[in-house]
């Protein structure tokens, strides 16, 4: 399925005004469940850390660097991603709401070449479209300062990227992964502490998330709307009276899903330290 074709879509409708995007950022933040997760860990993190240099390593369409920009004023937030017009777009929407501690910047992860530069380093549903994963781990750990720490969400290898071939629960149809930009169907826990210890990091902490109250929201509140809007933007009339029953729905399931401790899910939340 082509992802991408239904963002741009979307944020052509968002971007008329810096207002309706606001919105879209929140509407984004309440329907995504990572954003529950990410969020739950910049709390735990704030409270020792007021004063932060933070790399937003893949930021495109600019969601995380403006939760951080507004709701932590004395970060400074550098975003950096390999599409030229999320950084033109970026660095125009945040020059229009006069938020000056973040600036966007073109760079290629895999290439990417700073060192010790920052505290903190998000990489929010990044790392499944890098081909050389094991090249980015590498320099996002020499861009951290000593003490510094890296903060991942991406699918699991329990069916992450809805791909239907990690046992019985998946075996639908055999097919690959359900957004085609994904060069990965996720990551085994083990096997991405692995590749984060020989990038240099010292420890790292992965927990699942997306267990099952979090598959059920995905799926009622991306998946089913994503797939009707690749059949027809038609949908985008039906959608609002969709997401009227949906949401509510959703929230109480992400909600939940972000206070639990899960055993396995289609999600990970991985900390490192360096």
């Amino acid at each position: 399925m082509q992802y991408d074709p239904i963002k741009r879509s979307l944020g052509k409708v968002f971007n008329k005004t810096p207002w309706l995007r606001v919105c879209f950022y929140k509407m984004l933040d309440l329907l995504l469940l990572r954003t529950y997760h990410v969020r739950r860990e910049l709390n735990s993190y704030v409270t020792d850390h007021p004063s932060v240099d933070v790399l937003d390593a893949g930021m495109g369409f600019g969601q995380y660097s403006y939760f951080l920009a507004s709701h932590y004023p004395a970060w400074k937030v550098t975003g950096v991603d390999v599409k030229q017009e999320q950084v033109d777009d970026c660095n125009n929407f945040f020059a229009q709401i006069g938020r000056k501690n973040a600036s966007f910047h073109y760079a290629d992860l895999e290439n990417f070449d700073e060192s010790n530069s920052y505290d903190l380093v998000l990489s929010i549903d990044v790392m499944e479209h890098i081909p050389d994963d094991q090249a980015v781990f590498n320099n996002l750990c020499k861009a951290l300062r000593p003490g510094g720490m890296l903060l991942i969400s991406t699918p699991s290898d329990q069916g992450g990227s809805d791909v239907h071939d990690h046992g019985d629960e998946y075996k639908n149809d055999g097919s690959a992964s359900f957004i085609d930009e994904h060069v990965r169907d996720g990551y085994n826990v083990a096997d991405i502490a692995d590749k984060l210890r020989k990038a240099g990091f010292n420890s790292s902490e992965v927990k699942y998330s997306y267990g099952v109250p979090g598959k059920i929201s995905w799926k009622l509140t991306m998946k089913y709307p994503i797939l009707m809007l690749n059949a027809t933007k038609l949908f985008f009339i039906v959608l609002p009276f969709y997401y009227l029953v949906a949401f509510p729905v959703g929230l109480i399931l992400n909600l939940a899903d972000a206070r639990m401790n899960h055993p396995t899910g289609t999600g990970l939340i991985v900390k490192a330290w360096k």
